[in-house]
């Protein structure tokens, strides 16, 4: 047989070879594709909000159209402490607010935690951890069962006003080790991380007003890259102390009457509030796989910022037109299969428009 002969024998063994090759690419390529696009599941759910200390009672709360905004007592600041914000001389500070009833209640011994360390801790790492537990409980999963298991926290938290009340108390002999592990916004996702025997990525979130929302992202993210088997996601803020809340009335941000009229006429700034939400992210062929509870399904997330705009806090409607398109192009749905959507508001003739 000729050396001719031998490559024309050959030919079909490498084209064979070849398409099997490319075969395989594919089904590699589609497999990657395939977890890329794969839904989300959340398994379990928790809140504590004004008004409402579990989420059954905050879906009674919206179907009768309820009010959880009070009037802000004394316990929680009084004159001296408005003295002591520099409220004096300046625009009052709002008297009304979203609070939940009690901030100060915590089972320390449950948890694993002294009395003096309990005592340096700021509350919202106290409410995150009791949602966590109690999210862990709806999902039917025993919270001390996770130890050692991939399981990743994502907490969006913003403010630090306990270590300011912190400060004005504590004499310099009183501080310890245990204002940092209490106060910092990190040890938040880490408290839950610790105490439970989580090994998967655990970090705090501050995006301002969007952080429990860049959490959920970032929790997703990670289910989705295998990083995390399961998440746990979610926010939390309180207000302790009056300085924040007087530096945003100074910028005009805070309605007077204590009402948010959002996407009205008469819209002349927001009013704060506070509470924890939490809740459980896996893959949804997991969830299924697992017997789970499925409560919704994530099928696309996208998160950018507005960039340059008409100032430092004015939203940016190209930028947040561009947002939209990339999570539905991510959940590979039409907008005009969208029924509901939930929307930012930030109650100023200003932020709303856009």
């Amino acid at each position: 047989m000729s050396a001719a002969g031998a490559n024309t024998t050959a030919g079909p063994d490498l084209e064979r070879q070849a398409l099997g090759a490319l075969r395989k690419m594919r089904e590699r390529f589609d497999a990657i594709e395939s977890v890329r696009n794969e839904p989300l599941a959340i398994v379990g759910a928790a809140c504590r909000l004004p008004g409402a200390p579990d989420i059954d009672t905050f879906w009674e709360l919206l179907c009768r159209g309820g009010d959880a905004i009070v009037d802000i007592p004394l316990e929680r600041w009084d004159d001296a402490a408005l003295a002591r914000a520099g409220a004096t001389g300046g625009p009052r500070v709002p008297r009304r607010a979203g609070l939940l009833p009690s901030v100060d209640c915590f089972d320390a011994d449950f948890f694993g935690v002294s009395g003096r360390e309990a005592q340096l801790m700021d509350p919202q790492q106290r409410i995150f951890l009791e949602c966590t537990w109690h999210a862990l409980e709806s999902a039917g999963i025993p919270p001390l069962g996770l130890k050692g298991s991939r399981t990743g926290v994502f907490v969006g938290t913003t403010t630090t006003d306990y270590l300011q009340l912190l400060r004005q108390r504590l004499t310099d002999v009183d501080h310890d080790a245990y204002i940092v592990a209490g106060n910092t916004l990190n040890a938040t996702a880490g408290r839950v991380s610790y105490t439970l025997g989580l090994r998967g990525p655990s970090m705090a979130i501050d995006t301002a007003c969007s952080s429990s929302l860049v959490a959920i992202d970032r929790a997703c993210r990670s289910v989705r890259d295998g990083e995390s088997h399961m998440a746990i996601a979610g926010g939390v803020n309180l207000v302790l102390a009056p300085e924040f809340m007087l530096s945003l009335e100074r910028w005009g941000m805070l309605a007077p009457d204590g009402r948010c009229k959002t996407f009205d006429a008469s819209a002349d700034g927001f009013v704060r509030a506070e509470g924890c939400g939490v809740v459980l992210i896996k893959r949804l062929r997991d969830a299924q796989a697992d017997g789970d509870r499925i409560w919704a399904i994530l099928r696309g997330w996208a998160v950018n910022q507005a960039g340059a705009s008409g100032g430092f806090a004015v939203p940016n409607g190209l930028a947040q037109a561009d947002v939209m398109r990339e999570a539905l192009a991510a959940a590979h749905m039409a907008p005009a299969s969208v029924g509901y959507v939930e929307a930012h508001g930030t109650g100023t003739s200003l932020g709303d428009p856009i």
